[in-house]
C-alpha cells in the first residue's frame, strides 16, 4: 500500500470537497484505533473514517457502518462532548506528512463561538488522535504517552507540538534541472532508492512506479539512465502530484493488493477506483472482515487443527502395527516347526535348533522359547500371537479408515473456516463442532440465537438457481431436505468443498449454467486458487449419505467429470442472491 503524504492530500482533497461547512451530527468509536464522524453537509450525509491504527493508519470517507461497541469508549465521550454540533471549517495538512488538521467551529460551555481542532497523526508507530482546545492544548488522545517515554508527551493538559518537519525535498516543486542536479549528486546507486532518499512524502512503492516510468525498470539504476531522465522524472510527478488517482492492483480473484495515487505497472495491469473513498473501502473493509473474522475463528482453529495433528500421530502408530501384523504368516510357521519338533525341546530351554521345513534348503533354525512355558505352551503361544495379529489386522484397517474419514471431515471444517466471512456462519460451525463434540458446550454464558443462515444463492445467465452450502451441515440440508432428487448436484473432485446445486426439477440444463455451477463447486473447494479442477456432476439422488457418517460426507457412483476454473470475479452479499456473468 501506499498510503503516503500525496495520498493523504488527495484523500483531503475529496474529503474537504464534500464536509467543508458539514455538521458534525454523530461521533462513533468502534473499535480502540478508529473514530467515525457522521457529518451532514449541504447536499448529504458523509461518514469520515479515521483510523490511527499503527498496522494501517488511514482516513478517508467511507460508506461502511462498522458495528459499535455497547458502552462508548472514554475519547468518544470527549469527541461528542466537544465536537457534537460543531461544523468543520478548516482542512489543512503538514507539508510532506502524514497528519490532517481539522478545525470545528464549535461553542464553549458559555456559548460563546471557540474553533477546537482535531489532529490525526498517521506515521507509522506513532499514530495517534489529539482533540485540541482554541489555545492549542491537548482535551485528549486517543492512546496516551507518558513524559517518560518519549519527547513528544501525549497527555491531556500539555501543549501540542507538532512533529518535526519533514527535511526533504518537495517533488511538486521540482524541475526537470532539479532532478538532474539530484540524479548527479552522490547517492544510492539505485533510482528509486535515490528518490527515497531524497525526496519527502512518498512510499517506496511511487518511487518504484518513478524509476519504472523514468528508466524502464524499478530497480535501474542511476549509473545506466540516460539524459533525459530529469524531465521524464519532472513529467511523472508533475503530472500524478496535480492530478492523482486512486488507482489499485487487483490479485487474480480481485482482491485488492496495492494502491497508490499513480498507476502501478510494477505487478502488471491495474484499474483505476471510482474514488479514494470506495477504493480504499474495498482495500480495508475487506481485509479488516477477513482478519475479524480470522480472529474469532481462533479458538475453533486451534482445536481443529490439534485434533487433526494427534489424529495423525494416532494413524501413523497403527500404520506401523497395521505393517507389523503383516508378517504373522511366520508366526504360524514357527508353530508348526516348534510342534514337529516337541520331541527335542527340554523343559526351560531357552531357544531350540530344528529344521525349517518351510525353506526350500532346509536350513537350520533357532527358535526362541520361553523358559517358564512348557513346550507345548511355547507352540501355543506361537499360534496364539498369529491369531492376535490376525485379529489385530481386521481391527486396524476399521480404525485407519474411521480415522481418515474423521480426519477428512476435520479438514473438511478448517477449509470451512477459511470461507466464512460472517459471523453467522461461525455460529454455525461452532455448533457443528459442539455438536460433534470437539468443543464444550457453552455453559453459563448465553449465546444471542441467530436465524437459520440460508446456503448462498446465485443465478446463472440462463435463470436456472444455484445454490452452494457454506458448511458441513448446511452441504447436507441442501443436498438431503432442499433439493429435489431430480436437481443437479456438483462437488469438487476428490477434495473439501461446498455441494452445489442447479434447482432445475428435472428440465434439462444448458451447458453454460452446468460450467458455472462447475465453477462455483471449483471456487468454493480446497482447490488453492488452482486452474483445471475437476469437478463431478450427476443427479441428487444419485448422491447418498454416508450410514453413521460425519456431516457432509456422501458417496456417489454414477457421475460425469467437468473441468472448470475457480469463477473469476464473485462479488456476494451471503444474504442475498448475485446474477452470474460469462
Amino acid at each position: 500500500m501506499a498510503f503516503d503524504a500525496f495520498f493523504l492530500s488527495a484523500v483531503l482533497a475529496e474529503v474537504e470537497e464534500k464536509c467543508l461547512g458539514g455538521r458534525v451530527e454523530k461521533i462513533f468509536q468502534p473499535s480502540r484505533d478508529t473514530v467515525l464522524l457522521l457529518l451532514r453537509g449541504r447536499e448529504s450525509r458523509e461518514k469520515l473514517l479515521i483510523a490511527a491504527n499503527p498496522a494501517a493508519p488511514r482516513l478517508h470517507l467511507t460508506a461502511c457502518s462498522p458495528e459499535n461497541p455497547a458502552e462508548p469508549p472514554m475519547f468518544c465521550m470527549v469527541l461528542r462532548k466537544h465536537l457534537s454540533g460543531a461544523r468543520l471549517s478548516k482542512i489543512s495538512q503538514m507539508p510532506m506528512e502524514r497528519m490532517a488538521e481539522f478545525t470545528f467551529d464549535c461553542t464553549d460551555e458559555m456559548g460563546y463561538p471557540v474553533q477546537k481542532k482535531l489532529v490525526a497523526e498517521l506515521m507509522g508507530r506513532t499514530c495517534n488522535l489529539y482533540l485540541l482546545s482554541p489555545e492549542g492544548r491537548i482535551l485528549d488522545c486517543l492512546r496516551r504517552v507518558g513524559l517518560d517515554e518519549s519527547t513528544r508527551a501525549a497527555l491531556p493538559g500539555l501543549q501540542y507540538r507538532f512533529p518535526a518537519p519533514v527535511e526533504k525535498e518537495n517533488p511538486a516543486l521540482l524541475t526537470a534541472a532539479d532532478f538532474e542536479r539530484i540524479l548527479h549528486a552522490p547517492g544510492a546507486d539505485v533510482l528509486s532508492d535515490r528518490l527515497m532518499d531524497t525526496l519527502g512524502g512518498l512510499s517506496p512503492l511511487v518511487c518504484r512506479e518513478a524509476a519504472l516510468f523514468a528508466g524502464g525498470a524499478v530497480d535501474v539504476r542511476v549509473s545506466a539512465l540516460g539524459r533525459d531522465t530529469g524531465e521524464k522524472l519532472a513529467l511523472f510527478f508533475g503530472e500524478h502530484l496535480r492530478h492523482p488517482g486512486p488507482w489499485q492492483y487487483a490479485q487474480p480473484d480481485g482482491t485488492p493488493k496495492q494502491f497508490a495515487f499513480c498507476p502501478i505497472r510494477e505487478y502488471g495491469e491495474c484499474s483505476r477506483a471510482e474514488s479514494f473513498a470506495a477504493l480504499l473501502d474495498g482495500f480495508y473493509v475487506l481485509r479488516d472482515r477477513r482478519d475479524a473474522i480470522r480472529q474469532k475463528s481462533q479458538t475453533m482453529r486451534k482445536t481443529v487443527s490439534n485434533q487433526c495433528q494427534r489424529l495423525r500421530r494416532k494413524m501413523a502408530v497403527q500404520e506401523k502395527e497395521l505393517a507389523a501384523s503383516c508378517d504373522r504368516e511366520r508366526l504360524r510357521q514357527l508353530g508348526d516347526i516348534l510342534t514337529a519338533n516337541l520331541s527335542r525341546v527340554e523343559r526351560g530351554a531357552a531357544q531350540v535348533i530344528c529344521q525349517d521345513f518351510y525353506d526350500a534348503d532346509m536350513k537350520d533354525i533357532s527358535i526362541p522359547l520361553s523358559a517358564q512355558l512348557s513346550p507345548q505352551q511355547n507352540a501355543a503361544k506361537f499360534y496364539k500371537d498369529y491369531a492376535r495379529m490376525k485379529t489385530a489386522e481386521k481391527e486396524l484397517k476399521k480404525q485407519l479408515a474411521l480415522g481418515a474419514e474423521e480426519l477428512a471431515y476435520l479438514e473438511s471444517v478448517l477449509e470451512e473456516l477459511n470461507r466464512a466471512g460472517t459471523d453467522a456462519e461461525l455460529e454455525e460451525i461452532r455448533q457443528e463442532l459442539q455438536s460433534g463434540g470437539y468443543l464444550r458446550q457453552d455453559s453459563g454464558k448465553k449465546r444471542m440465537k441467530q436465524g437459520k443462515l440460508p446456503p448462498l444463492r446465485f443465478e446463472s445467465t440462463d435463470g436456472f438457481p444455484i445454490y452452494v452450502g457454506r458448511n458441513n451441515r448446511q452441504n447436507d440440508e441442501l443436498t438431503f431436505k432442499l433439493a429435489r432428487k431430480d436437481d443437479i448436484w456438483c462437488h469438487a473432485s476428490k477434495v473439501h468443498g461446498s455441494h452445489v446445486i442447479i434447482a432445475c426439477g428435472g428440465a434439462a440444463v444448458p451447458d453454460d449454467t452446468v460450467t458455472q455451477a462447475a465453477q462455483l463447486a471449483a471456487y468454493y473447494a480446497e482447490t488453492g486458487g488452482g486452474q483445471n479442477i475437476p469437478v463431478d456432476v450427476t443427479r441428487v439422488k444419485q448422491v447418498k449419505k454416508i450410514p453413521s457418517g460425519k456431516p457432509g460426507m456422501v458417496i456417489y457412483h454414477t457421475y460425469r467429470t467437468v473441468v472448470a476454473n475457480p469463477y473469476p470475479d464473485i462479488r456476494v452479499d451471503p444474504l442475498n442472491a448475485e446474477k452470474m456473468d460469462n
